[in-house]
């Protein structure tokens, strides 16, 4: 079944989390109540940085960014799964499977960079206070988030080409809820080998090279910090670092799993770690950067006050 041109039906089956009947109902409660909590707390804390005077600062301008990625690659791969576990039709178009791995590769790929550029941010305010201003200015802000994006529409232009690139024959079920790159190409019948390299290196290009500024960030902040006197300075400066660094675990680790392992060994498990990383980490980051916030707690308060 060449997907090139000449195929007349250009549909794949996706075979979802779980093909138990009984686990439909009860999955599709909890991804349904997970997918609402995710709009409701990315949209709400993306809602109170643009209202709340007080949080028009470098570090909720990037955190606000986070948020709609973190939106749009959870609407990318959410809707689609729950409509699969309420109806039963698990089939999706060529046009929708390339659409939608295409988007989840842009947006995930946008995040790692928006995690990098808060690194960024923490380093500067941490060691170098007295050049915060200069180094993270509004104009230096909007070319780190222009970056981002930029870098991640080139990358998933190149994974959806290696990804959907080559032709296709025999079953078209996709083991995956979603179109991802591993189980898409599993159903290849050209070498993919040279795809899989490219992807693996793509990935680990944008992979380690931010979750490498992140960590080169992080030892130098740990450096500044305690070479602190005051302890309430030392602990201020913690506070301020968890919540990304929260965020930052989740996301890569799962991330780690899923892409910087050889072809061979991707399989069941695979669902699980791609639940966590597009549908858990999108509702708790929210919630990871608001509760062990002050001034999300206090300009909330605010806004609560004013309405």
């Amino acid at each position: 079944l060449a997907m090139g041109g000449n195929y007349t039906q250009p549909r794949f089956i996706l075979l979802g989390i779980t093909d138990t009947p009984w686990m439909q109902a009860p999955l599709f409660g909890l991804f349904l109540l997970i997918y609402i909590v995710t709009l409701a707390g990315n949209i709400g804390l993306m809602l109170l940085v643009w209202a709340a005077p007080s949080l028009h600062t470098p570090m909720y301008f990037f955190l606000a960014h986070f948020s709609l990625a973190d939106v749009c690659y959870s609407t990318v791969t959410s809707p689609k799964m729950l409509t699969d576990l309420l109806f039963g039709d698990k089939t999706i178009s060529w046009a929708g499977c390339v659409a939608q791995f295409h988007l989840f590769a842009l947006f995930v790929t946008a995040e790692c960079h928006l995690l990098a550029a808060m690194a960024y941010d923490r380093h500067v305010a941490i060691c170098h206070p007295l050049r915060y201003a200069q180094a993270v200015s509004p104009r230096a802000c909007w070319h780190m988030v222009a970056w981002s994006y930029l870098v991640a529409s080139l990358s998933a232009l190149l994974y959806t080409g290696c990804t959907f690139g080559g032709s296709f024959c025999g079953r078209r079920h996709v083991d995956h809820f979603f179109c991802d790159a591993s189980p898409v190409l599993r159903l290849a019948c050209s070498d993919t080998r040279g795809c899989e390299l490219a992807i693996f290196a793509l990935a680990t290009s944008n992979g380690l090279g931010t979750g490498g500024a992140i960590l080169l960030s992080y030892a130098r902040i740990l450096h500044a910090v305690l070479g602190m006197r005051s302890v309430p300075s030392r602990a201020r400066a913690f506070r301020t670092c968890a919540a990304h660094l929260a965020s930052v675990s989740v996301f890569y680790g799962t991330l780690f799993f899923m892409y910087l392992q050889p072809a061979s060994r991707h399989g069941s498990r695979d669902k699980v770690a791609s639940v966590f990383y597009t549908v858990v980490s999108p509702m708790l980051n929210p919630f990871i950067y608001s509760l062990r916030n002050k001034e999300v707690k206090v300009a909330l308060g605010r806004c609560r006050r004013r309405v």
